[in-house]
């Protein structure tokens, strides 16, 4: 079916030097026969019949129970009858489903309504509330975000999270979704990244039995189990270049086709992305399609950092501490109750480059070694009490910061022959004050870091053949090498290689 040229644009949201704007679509729907009656919308789904639980109720004979529904889609709305008895009529056309512009006349049943849309800009101003459905934060700007998903959610738009790895993007689709008319529904959550670029087709799009080797029955595809519900595609910039223009179809037409398959079938999803990548910048080095990137990119979050936000810490903390099994006794009641103030300042000043999900595994350790009721200075990794205070920049400065963080003890170089033997331990690990437990610590850094570094340099920078030697999943890897601030660029296979 044709779409009409003249609709009014998606939901998106604006960052401007006067905050985040929001510029909302609204419908909006009028009795012709009484102006006064008149209904608002910016929700997914407006329903329209004689029973109490339709969001427009027609006192007519002539209209049927459950009548039609509007349905709002990124590119406009669409008017479905629900097999109605006496019809739906656009412009006094009988249709079972078509797009609507503004100005167009409904005809339900006999009753008569004037459909319009608009676009409202509005400013957003932050939440008073320190949470929003999973998200925790009091920061000025994680109450932002709060402001944006409240309006957001109710709406179809395709939303693309980007942020550093750790920061959340998960839960805000898991937040996103359970605000929506949709939380009835599943969220599906597909990693771009954790399956083989060969099977990616048919996770997304499910398969017929007998397309390839192995298909020994149908099977479905993500597409499809997330009908009615919310797809999240997680680390979306790792989707292979040539199966984006099929992931453009599924958006564009909403509908999908099995690999193996000859006919298509219909979805109704919406979808969330997330990505720690530049998007534009992929976009400019050809590894994303610029078609797609403009279709997902109807609105964009971008989450902040923790070290952006370090005043959310100690809400986060307590929380963690609340709710982690592994702060419970036998008989319930938890084992550490909160965190002396010394230890919480050290929390604050470390610049977390795992953001919120290294303070879980952070608080999660040191749960195990308190012998108290609180969290104490000693109970922390060496390395986030040896973190200073970050001063003005500090965000500009977070490389330095962290190679000085995870690098090895003074002494303890990492040999440029792939076969040399591994390294004493350095002298300073005995050093008196040293704890068995830091010693430790500081050694399994090391460790990892310099085999990490060994396979890399013996398998002239290949990624995936250094995890493969290491019998490890190539993605775990990477992440080895992101934390150590390991890179693999400047060898002679560049479609191998990617940066830390």
């Amino acid at each position: 079916m044709k779409k009409f040229p003249d609709f009014v644009p998606p939901t998106k949201v604006s960052y401007l030097d006067r905050g985040p704007t929001l510029h909302l679509r609204r419908c909006m729907l009028q009795a012709v026969d009484d102006p006064t009656q008149e209904w608002t919308f910016d929700k997914e789904e407006i329903r329209i019949g004689s029973m109490d639980d339709n969001d427009i109720v027609l006192n007519d004979d002539t209209v049927s129970r459950y009548h039609c529904r509007i349905i709002q889609e990124d590119t406009g709305y669409v008017l479905i009858d629900q097999r109605s008895t006496n019809g739906t009529f656009i412009n006094k056309v009988r249709v079972r489903e078509g797009f609507l512009k503004p100005g167009t006349l409904l005809a339900v049943g006999q009753s008569q309504l004037r459909f319009n849309a608009k676009e409202e800009e509005v400013h957003i101003v932050p939440s008073r509330s320190d949470r929003c459905a999973g998200l925790i934060g009091g920061n000025a700007r994680m109450r932002e975000i709060y402001s944006i998903l409240e309006k957001i959610a109710p709406t179809a738009t395709t939303v693309v999270i980007d942020g550093e790895t750790g920061t959340g993007k998960e839960v805000v689709a898991q937040a996103i979704h359970s605000l929506s008319p949709r939380s009835r529904n599943d969220l599906v959550v597909f990693d771009c990244g954790a399956v083989p670029p060969n099977l990616i087709e048919s996770e997304l799009f499910g398969h017929e039995k007998g397309s390839f080797t192995g298909a020994v029955m149908t099977r479905q595809g993500l597409f499809e189990q997330a009908d009615g519900g919310t797809l999240f595609l997680d680390e979306l910039g790792e989707l292979p270049i040539d199966l984006q223009p099929k992931l453009l179809r599924a958006l564009e037409n909403r509908e999908v086709r099995r690999v193996g398959g000859a006919k298509a079938s219909k979805v109704d999803v919406r979808i969330i992305a997330a990505t720690n990548r530049n998007l534009e910048d992929e976009v400019k080095a050809g590894r994303f399609r610029q078609d797609l990137f403009y279709r997902l990119s109807v609105v964009r979050l971008h989450l902040p950092s923790l070290r952006e936000r370090a005043d959310d810490i100690p809400l986060l903390v307590n929380h963690f501490l609340e709710i982690g099994s592994y702060n419970k006794l036998p008989n319930g009641t938890p084992k550490v109750r909160g965190v002396e103030r010394d230890a919480m300042n050290f929390l604050q000043n470390y610049p977390w480059p795992g953001n919120v999900r290294e303070l879980v595994n952070v608080i999660e350790r040191a749960v195990s070694f308190c012998d108290s009721q609180l969290l104490e200075t000693s109970d922390l990794p060496d390395y986030v009490r040896s973190a200073k205070a970050p001063g003005p920049g500090a965000s500009g400065r977070m490389t330095t910061q962290r190679r000085a963080m995870t690098t090895p003890p003074a002494g303890h170089a990492v040999s440029m022959d792939p076969n040399a033997p591994a390294p004493a331990p350095p002298i300073e690990l005995l050093a008196e004050g040293v704890t068995f437990k830091d010693a430790k610590e500081r050694w399994v850094a090391s460790f990892e870091r310099d085999y990490i570094l060994q396979l890399l340099r013996r398998n002239t920078g290949n990624i995936s053949h250094a995890a493969r030697a290491a019998d490890i999943d190539r993605k775990y890897f990477r992440k080895l090498m992101k934390k150590y601030d390991i890179e693999a660029a400047g060898v002679d296979e560049p479609d191998d290689v990617e940066a830390s």
